[in-house]
């Protein structure tokens, strides 16, 4: 049996999946995933709708955002390395269009409201 990696979803001992997010397990709601369809939005547009959705999603929420942009699968792992959520990869739910799926974190970092790309420090 292969051991899990990062990103990996798994179940311990029959309870709630979980995603091994370096050393932070990130517990999965087991809910309905969030849906951001993106249409044929930019992806900077994407992640900015992004960011204001799962501000108010509690962790663990699943969302599938639906993006045609082509930048999509490189520039949303690296928007919740960023953040601090949890890239899951893509997802098959919604083909042929393409989408991908990550689990909102309890203690994300902040971007700027209109600037995806920054942090909410500043």
């Amino acid at each position: 049996m292969n051991e899990p990696t990062c990103g990996d979803p798994v179940v311990l001992d029959g309870g709630d999946p979980v995603v091994l997010d370096g050393d932070d397990p990130v517990v999965l709601d087991g809910g309905d995933p969030v849906v951001l369809d993106g249409g044929d939005r930019r992806c900077v547009q994407l992640l900015i709708e992004l960011r204001r959705l799962v501000t108010g999603l509690p962790p663990g929420t699943v969302v599938h955002l639906i993006a045609a942009d082509p930048a999509a699968p490189i520039d949303l792992p690296a928007w919740c390395h960023l953040t601090g959520h949890t890239y899951l990869g893509p997802t098959g739910a919604y083909a042929p269009r393409a989408a991908y799926a990550l689990a909102v974190a309890a203690h994300a970092r902040t971007t700027a409201p209109g600037r995806p790309w920054h942090s909410g420090d500043h």
